[in-house]
Protein backbone atom coordinates (compact mmCIF):
# COMPACT_ATOMS: atom_id res chain seq x y z
CA UNK A 1 0.00 0.00 0.00
CA UNK A 2 2.36 2.67 -1.29
CA UNK A 3 -0.26 5.39 -1.54
CA UNK A 4 -1.75 6.86 1.63
CA UNK A 5 -5.49 6.38 2.04
CA UNK A 6 -7.65 9.34 1.19
CA UNK A 7 -10.04 10.66 3.81
CA UNK A 8 -12.49 11.85 1.16
CA UNK A 9 -13.26 10.33 -2.20
CA UNK A 10 -14.36 12.18 -5.31
CA UNK A 11 -18.04 11.48 -4.68
CA UNK A 12 -17.96 12.77 -1.10
CA UNK A 13 -16.09 15.85 -2.25
CA UNK A 14 -18.60 16.80 -4.94
CA UNK A 15 -21.63 16.06 -2.77
CA UNK A 16 -21.63 19.59 -1.35
CA UNK A 17 -22.96 22.47 -3.51
CA UNK A 18 -20.34 24.88 -2.17
CA UNK A 19 -17.52 22.56 -3.21
CA UNK A 20 -19.08 22.12 -6.64
CA UNK A 21 -19.13 25.90 -7.01
CA UNK A 22 -15.47 26.10 -5.92
CA UNK A 23 -14.66 23.57 -8.64
CA UNK A 24 -16.51 25.72 -11.20
CA UNK A 25 -14.52 28.77 -10.14
CA UNK A 26 -11.23 26.89 -10.36
CA UNK A 27 -12.12 25.46 -13.76
CA UNK A 28 -11.58 28.93 -15.21
CA UNK A 29 -8.24 29.75 -13.58
CA UNK A 30 -5.97 29.32 -10.58
CA UNK A 31 -7.20 31.42 -7.65
CA UNK A 32 -5.98 32.47 -4.21
CA UNK A 33 -8.18 31.58 -1.25
CA UNK A 34 -9.08 35.25 -0.75
CA UNK A 35 -10.63 35.45 -4.21
CA UNK A 36 -12.45 32.13 -3.77
CA UNK A 37 -13.83 33.34 -0.42
CA UNK A 38 -15.17 36.53 -2.03
CA UNK A 39 -17.71 34.45 -3.97
CA UNK A 40 -19.34 33.03 -0.82
CA UNK A 41 -21.11 34.37 2.25
CA UNK A 42 -18.97 32.34 4.64
CA UNK A 43 -15.71 32.78 6.47
CA UNK A 44 -12.29 32.15 5.01
CA UNK A 45 -11.94 29.29 7.51
CA UNK A 46 -15.08 27.63 6.16
CA UNK A 47 -13.81 27.97 2.58
CA UNK A 48 -10.45 26.55 3.68
CA UNK A 49 -12.24 23.48 5.07
CA UNK A 50 -13.99 22.95 1.73
CA UNK A 51 -10.66 23.33 -0.07
CA UNK A 52 -9.11 20.81 2.31
CA UNK A 53 -11.77 18.23 1.42
CA UNK A 54 -11.29 18.91 -2.30
CA UNK A 55 -7.53 18.55 -1.83
CA UNK A 56 -7.94 15.27 0.07
CA UNK A 57 -9.97 13.96 -2.88
CA UNK A 58 -7.20 15.21 -5.17
CA UNK A 59 -9.61 17.39 -7.15
CA UNK A 60 -7.63 20.57 -6.40
CA UNK A 61 -4.10 21.34 -5.39
CA UNK A 62 -2.67 24.33 -3.60
CA UNK A 63 0.74 25.93 -3.78
CA UNK A 64 2.28 28.73 -1.81
CA UNK A 65 3.05 31.81 -3.92
CA UNK A 66 4.55 34.52 -1.78
CA UNK A 67 2.25 35.12 1.16
CA UNK A 68 -0.82 33.49 -0.35
CA UNK A 69 -1.85 29.99 -1.28
CA UNK A 70 -3.19 29.55 -4.79
CA UNK A 71 -5.49 26.69 -5.75
CA UNK A 72 -5.93 25.01 -9.10
CA UNK A 73 -8.12 22.28 -10.49
CA UNK A 74 -6.63 18.79 -10.98
CA UNK A 75 -8.68 17.70 -14.02
CA UNK A 76 -7.05 14.26 -14.27
CA UNK A 77 -8.68 13.37 -10.94
CA UNK A 78 -12.12 13.61 -12.51
CA UNK A 79 -11.55 10.40 -14.48
CA UNK A 80 -13.09 8.22 -11.72
CA UNK A 81 -16.23 10.36 -11.79
CA UNK A 82 -16.33 10.41 -15.58
CA UNK A 83 -16.05 6.62 -15.80
CA UNK A 84 -18.80 6.07 -13.26
CA UNK A 85 -21.17 8.53 -14.93
CA UNK A 86 -20.32 7.10 -18.35
CA UNK A 87 -22.15 3.91 -17.45
CA UNK A 88 -25.41 5.87 -17.34
CA UNK A 89 -24.97 7.31 -20.84
CA UNK A 90 -26.77 4.24 -22.21
CA UNK A 91 -29.97 5.35 -20.46
CA UNK A 92 -29.75 8.89 -21.83
CA UNK A 93 -28.95 7.62 -25.32
CA UNK A 94 -31.98 5.32 -25.27
CA UNK A 95 -34.28 8.14 -24.16
CA UNK A 96 -32.87 10.52 -26.78
CA UNK A 97 -33.31 7.90 -29.51
CA UNK A 98 -36.94 7.45 -28.47
CA UNK A 99 -37.51 11.21 -28.46
CA UNK A 100 -35.94 11.55 -31.91
CA UNK A 101 -38.17 8.75 -33.25
CA UNK A 102 -41.31 10.33 -31.79
CA UNK A 103 -40.36 13.76 -33.12
CA UNK A 104 -39.68 12.41 -36.62
CA UNK A 105 -42.63 10.00 -36.83
CA UNK A 106 -45.20 11.62 -34.58
CA UNK A 107 -45.89 8.36 -32.75
CA UNK A 108 -44.24 5.86 -30.47
CA UNK A 109 -46.54 2.89 -31.30
CA UNK A 110 -43.96 1.10 -33.48
CA UNK A 111 -41.01 2.01 -31.28
CA UNK A 112 -39.10 -0.90 -29.78
CA UNK A 113 -37.90 -0.11 -26.29
CA UNK A 114 -34.40 -1.18 -25.40
CA UNK A 115 -34.16 -2.61 -21.89
CA UNK A 116 -31.42 -1.62 -19.51
CA UNK A 117 -28.78 -4.28 -18.81
CA UNK A 118 -30.21 -4.96 -15.35
CA UNK A 119 -33.89 -5.19 -16.36
CA UNK A 120 -33.67 -8.88 -17.26
CA UNK A 121 -32.86 -9.70 -13.64
CA UNK A 122 -36.22 -8.35 -12.48
CA UNK A 123 -38.26 -11.01 -14.31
Amino acid sequence: MGETARKYDVFQAISDPTRREVLRLLSKKELPISEITSHFSMSRTAVAKHLHILSEAKLVSGKKVGREKRYRLQPESFSELHEWLGYFDQFWNNKLSMLKHIAENGSDKDLKLVDSPDSSEKS
